[in-house]
């Protein structure tokens, strides 16, 4: 099975044991409402853009906000059923460039909400997709960093691997799995990374605005 249906699946899993008011690491959501904007982005096409787009973000809550109400257990069957027929990402090779880092990303918003969670075993088919997600996504949701940046994963090949966000002085070196150095990039603190550099420009790093 491809990463993001394995990740969906198993987010499923975890909305169904945990129920729809457990918290998250999404600001002021609940799983509730974590459910309900993954329906959003893929049952309506006339709410979806409010998810990025600041003008449009006031209906997208509205609309997110009636999902949200829904009874429990159908607001989980439309999050593992995926999204109608006719939709994209119903194309395989659409759903894993598009919902591989999205499910996966969400699955730990809920997993390290918990005060237990610990980073999962490293898995070569999983590891090596999301470090793509990585590729795609650092050196735009860190792209204002002051600072020389760059992402590595030790464990990426004979020599490793690594993404240069930014050339600069004072760089600072992020370490860890593809899924920590993800997280990261997109806002999370919950993270096991190693951080190398000025101690200067780490508190720049740590303290700028990631995330789409």
């Amino acid at each position: 099975m491809a990463v993001s249906t394995d990740e969906r699946a198993a987010l499923s899993d975890l909305f169904a044991e945990l129920g729809p008011d457990e918290p998250t690491l999404c600001e002021g959501w609940r799983t509730r409402d974590l459910a309900a904007h993954l329906v959003v982005r893929e049952h309506r096409p006339d709410a979806a853009p409010g998810i990025l787009l600041a003008p449009l973000a006031r209906y997208t809550r509205r609309v997110q906000d009636g999902y949200a109400h829904r009874p429990w257990a159908e607001l989980v069957d439309l999050v593992r059923s995926g999204p109608p027929a006719l939709w994209p990402t119903r194309i395989p090779a659409l759903d894993r460039l598009v919902n591989s880092v999205e499910f996966f990303v969400h699955h730990e918003d809920v997993r390290r909400a918990r005060p237990d969670w610990k980073p999962r075993d490293p898995d070569p088919e999983r590891d090596a997709v999301i470090w793509a997600g990585v590729r795609r996504v650092a050196r735009l949701t860190m792209r204002r960093c002051p600072v020389g940046l760059v992402l590595r994963w030790p464990g990426g090949g004979e020599v490793g691997a690594e993404v240069v966000v930014r050339r600069g002085p004072n760089t600072v070196i992020l370490s860890g799995e593809p899924g920590e150095l993800l997280l990261f990039a997109l806002g999370r603190d919950a993270v096991e990374i190693d951080v190398d550099g000025e101690q200067s420009a780490i508190a720049v790093v740590r303290g700028l605005k990631r995330g789409l």
